[in-house]
This record gives structure tokens, sequence and C-alpha cells, in this order.
């Protein structure tokens, strides 16, 4: 399904980190390959083979290869895209630590390989799946989204997976599906944050959407990020983005995904109901009880040069799904 580039991000211009690091290579590229380019758009990924010292998370060889025959996204978002470094730096996931840096200096040694995802619940065909079985009828595309974080920091970010409404229509739901679970794997051995005495949390983590949201086409399960495997610190190996809520939705790690007719109880809603929504949609409007959700910080930023711009409704996708809201009261469900 062709997904249209929010009306306000015109087709004209990006900046991507490859650009940046090897603009003498690829303008020579651009010149002798571009044909081949638009007959393989595989290759487009290639773009992101870099020089540089970021480690790369290539996943094992069945995942390379599909990630290498990934569909490229369109390179034109008027948006520079975050630099790998800082999407891979600067995170939170709480099972490795509270610390941004945390996740990347912890989870290095994260096993991913094998892994397995539980489908349950209001479909009729449940059942445990390895990861390859469960993406293996799936084709990778590229999708470059905008993340805003409830912390009222962004990026831009070019992550590789497939729409969820896909493989949820694979397991067949029932007419009882009203909602989609997800949890993230709980190990206290390999997640120190899990083991920790500071963790307000109740694990393991646990997020939700509506069934109509799940199945929108902008709703993907990402297994890549910059054109290769995503780093454990990023959610490896199975993350769920949804760009126009707050990055919390997005869970990481994903163990099980389960069809339900109740709304489920999502980590941060029972934690403190009073600052996180089921929903968490971006909302310019509705500030968190601690800030304001007006504005954000675009990294990379620094103390000097801030990087402050405004936040958009619904990270500025309204035009694709401000019709799943009809009629709600977003104040009330934030």
């Amino acid at each position: 399904m062709l997904i249209k580039q929010a009306p306000d991000i015109p087709s004209s211009e990006i900046t991507s980190e490859s650009v940046y690091r090897r603009r003498r290579q690829i303008l020579k590229a651009m010149l002798a390959g571009g044909a081949m380019m638009a007959a393989h758009p595989a290759m487009a990924l290639d773009r992101y083979a870099l020089e540089s010292d970021d480690k790369r998370y290539p996943g094992p060889d069945w995942l390379q290869t599909k990630l290498r025959a990934a569909k490229a996204g369109d390179p034109v978002t008027g948006e520079s895209l975050t630099p790998y470094t800082d999407v891979t730096g600067h995170n939170n996931f709480y099972e490795f630590g509270l610390g941004k840096e945390d996740p990347k200096a912890k989870a290095q040694n994260f096993n991913t390989d094998p892994w397995k995802v539980e489908i349950s619940g209001e479909v009729g065909k449940p059942g445990t799946y390895t990861l390859e079985d469960l993406l293996k009828p799936h084709a990778l595309e590229e999708r470059i989204y905008r993340l805003r974080c409830v912390e009222a920091w962004s990026m831009v970010i070019p992550w590789v997976g497939f729409p969820l409404g896909d493989l949820i229509k694979r397991f067949e739901p029932t007419g009882n599906a009203k909602y989609v679970e997800f949890t993230t794997l709980q190990d206290p051995a390999q997640m120190p944050g899990q083991r920790s005495f500071f963790s307000t949390l109740d694990w393991p983590y646990v997020e939700g959407l509506r069934m109509d949201e799940a199945m929108h086409p902008l709703a993907i399960l990402a297994v890549g990020v910059y054109g290769d495997a995503l780093p454990p610190q990023n959610g490896a190996p199975l993350r769920l983005v949804v760009p126009w809520k707050y990055g919390f939705k997005s869970i990481k790690s994903i163990v099980r995904i389960r069809l339900t007719e109740e709304m489920p109880k999502v980590t941060w809603n029972q934690t403190a109901p009073s600052e996180y929504g089921f929903y968490a949609n971006v909302n310019p409007k509705v500030d968190h009880p601690r800030w304001s959700q007006a504005t954000e910080r675009r990294l990379p930023s620094s103390l000097f040069s801030p990087h402050i711009i405004d936040t958009r409704m619904f990270n500025g996708y309204a035009d694709q799904v401000a019709h799943l809201y009809s009629g709600m009261d977003l104040r009330k469900w934030f």
C-alpha cells in the first residue's frame, strides 16, 4: 500500500547521515548508478553502509538477507535524519537502566537469536513462532518516521519493517478482537533494570493499541534501522513503531502479541494514570503535568544549540490518523 507523506513534509530534500560522511563517494555513485538504483530499489539501503566507528548489528544471516532485499523508503522527508550515533546512543529502555546511555552500555550481550513470539487471544491461528517463521511471508520496507518522546525530545529515523496489520491478518482475528496487547521479554539475568531496586515499573513491560490503530498502515513492526538489524538498545530483534504516538507506546523486544476484547492494562498508564494515558497521541495542546508538550528538542542538540521546534498534532501525521479519533475528547482520552 502506498503511504502518503504528511502534507507538511515536502518531498524535496534530506540530509542523511551517509551524505554527511560520504558525500564525495555518493555524488560519484549518483552520477554513475542512478539508473541502476531506480531499477533495483533495494540497493538504496546501501547508502547507509558508512565508513565510521559506529558498531553495526547485521543480525543472523537470514535477517540480513531480508534487510538487504528491503524496499527503500522515500529519501526525501524535508528533515535531516538523526545521526546513527544518536539513534543508537540515546534511548529509553528501562529494562537496561534509567539513564539514556544505559541501554547501549548494558545491552551489548543481550541474546536475541533464537527468538520466539507467541500469538494468542482472539485469533483463529494461535501459536508460538520463531522470528524467522514470523517474518518469512513479509517483505520488508524502509519507513522514515519522526519519533517524539513524551519527555519532549525527538528524532527522525529510517526504520526497516512491515505493516503490523499484515501480521494480524495472517492469524485471523475473531470478531471479538478489539485491542492488541504487546509484551516485552522478562529476563532479569539479561536485563539488569528488571532486577534493580530503583525500578518503579512492574515487569514485564506491556503496551497496547486499539484494533483500528493496529491495522492502520503507518503502524509497523520494525526489525531494522539504518539498513541493518536493530541494535539491542533499540529493541532488538522486534519492536513496534507507531509514529503518531509518544515513543513509549512503541514497545521493544516483543515476545507476545495477544488480541483481546478488553482494553489492555498497559505499563505506564497503570504506573501513573494521571500522566500517561492509554492512547498517548502526540498532542501539543495537552501538556504533561510536569512539562509543556508544545515544543520539542530535535536531536542532536546541545546546551548552546538546543534545536527547539514546534510539536505538531499527531506528530505531523494528522491527515493520515486524525479520523481514528473523530468525536473523542483528546484531553480526556490522552
